[in-house]
């Protein structure tokens, strides 16, 4: 009985759906357990909670800490570590009850013979540790996934920050611009009122304004789907963000000097992406596979002693069995095992191409947006130096209010140009840096945490202590 002391008993753990939906709704970037995990990461205290203003680190760290996508990834790194312990499971022997009658047995005598026999299987050919190395690596691989996840969460949450930043600037912008075009308006409206233009230039003008007080409302509509956007990049509900102020520079981003096309960058991503040590963890754990399919050509061996009392005559026996491997040598399995080899290294080549693709693209789209910028910067120079001649020039009575106003409404328009230019490069960047998953240690050891559910429960178990 004593071997069944260690025994494990069921814990029921029901799941309820409004549980689980009310839980979502009330997570708040406020959290106490969201500012020491924070704390933690970044190396410094954060004494004013929550901050008057997120920055990507800080947003990254929220995403890591409440997307439930990295939750999921988690639990999956916890069911591949399990499978470590299976994997080094021994089989347990067996026991049996052999009690014998001897229907012709001399009066007198106890007819029943009681016995006991054993059988203790041995695994040869090392498959247990096949086993364990085929486990282990498979848990490397979803360890891994956890980084790889943390890194899509990294650029949902950096694409939806720059798109936010670059939404709300666009807004001003082009508030700036439809003020110049109004002002335009005015002047023509009192000009055509003494007959010094026509119908028609007044009309284009209104049309004008019109165009961009309609884009002005949708740019208006379009920023509040950015700050969803940011709010489902973290794993949050949208009210959770609301009036929450970002910190997101697009002019850092777009830096001209950030190196992003090193020979060096390119083959540690080659090398060292999460993705492809995943893919090379799995790999390495077909090997296993393939070897622990070999090791099962050779039998396991069954040791089987016994024992009988037979009329007061104890009898000991001692059984040896093994399977004989005569009607095949476990060939179809072996050759399943070859084959997934082959398998994960055609998946782990493609990885590798994808990787290529990805970084050639990201580069390609990061020369094209400075590019963009350089020329759209030489633009806004232009017709900056050319509005300054026109203020001199209206100083001293040489260019008029509708000129002057005209040539700001050009200036405002290469502006515009200047800040898609500004945010295609922080795009670009993005992508680069998605590519190449560098500073990969931030993530790495921020990541492979316990969920958000499990964290919610300590912070609740601490608060009631």
């Amino acid at each position: 009985m004593l071997a069944f002391v260690g025994c494990a008993h069921f814990e029921d753990k029901p799941l309820v759906p409004t549980r689980v939906a009310e839980a979502l709704e009330s997570r708040s970037l406020a959290e106490a357990g969201l500012q020491d995990f924070v704390s933690i990461n970044l190396g410094r205290n954060v004494p004013a909670w929550p901050p008057s203003e997120w920055n990507l680190d800080q947003l990254t760290l929220a995403a890591i800490y409440f997307h439930p996508g990295l939750d999921v990834a988690r639990a999956q790194w916890a069911v591949a570590r399990a499978s470590i312990r299976s994997a080094g499971a021994r089989p347990n022997p067996t026991v049996g009850v052999t009690p014998e009658y001897n229907i012709s047995a001399a009066s007198g005598v106890s007819p029943w013979a009681p016995g006991l026999s054993f059988d203790v299987p041995i695994e040869t050919a090392g498959k247990r540790g096949h086993r364990v190395a085929r486990a282990s690596h498979l848990a490397e691989a979803a360890r891994l996934q956890i980084v790889n996840q943390a890194w899509q969460v990294r650029s949902q949450v950096r694409s939806a920050l720059a798109d936010y930043v670059g939404i709300s600037t666009r807004l001003t912008l082009l508030q700036k611009r439809l003020e110049f075009q109004d002002q335009i308006v005015a002047m023509l409206e009192q000009r055509l009122a003494v007959g010094a233009v026509s119908v028609n230039e007044v009309a284009t003008a209104r049309v004008a304004a019109t165009k961009w007080r309609t884009e002005l409302a949708a740019e208006r509509s379009r920023l509040g789907e950015a700050r969803a956007a940011i709010a489902s990049a973290i794993g949050l509900p949208t009210k959770a963000v609301t009036g929450v102020e970002f910190r997101f520079d697009l002019a850092v981003e777009a830096d001209a000097s950030r190196r992003v096309d090193s020979v060096e960058l390119r083959q540690a991503a080659l090398q060292q992406r999460a993705d492809i040590r995943m893919a090379l963890a799995e790999y390495v754990a077909s090997q296993s596979a393939l070897q622990l399919e070999i090791a099962k050509q050779w039998p396991d061996v069954h040791f089987g002693p016994g024992y009988q009392w037979d009329q007061g005559e104890g009898k000991w026996s001692l059984g040896l069995s093994v399977t004989l491997p005569v009607l095949n040598q476990n060939q179809g399995p072996i050759a399943e095992a070859e084959a997934r080899r082959v398998e994960a290294a055609a998946r782990f080549t493609a990885f590798q191409a994808r990787i290529v693709a990805e970084l050639d693209h990201a580069e390609a789209a990061w020369r094209t947006a400075q590019e963009q910028l350089r020329q759209t910067d030489e633009l806004v120079a232009v017709q900056a130096g050319q509005l300054s001649r026109l203020d001199v020039a209206q100083a001293v009575g040489g260019a008029d209010r509708l000129t002057v106003a005209t040539a700001r409404l050009e200036v405002a328009a290469v502006e515009l140009l200047r800040h898609e230019a500004l945010v295609q490069a922080a795009r670009a960047f993005n992508e680069v840096e998605a590519g190449l998953q560098r500073p990969i240690e931030f993530l790495e050891t921020t990541a492979l945490g316990s969920t958000a559910a499990e964290r919610s429960t300590a912070a609740k178990d601490s608060r009631s202590q």
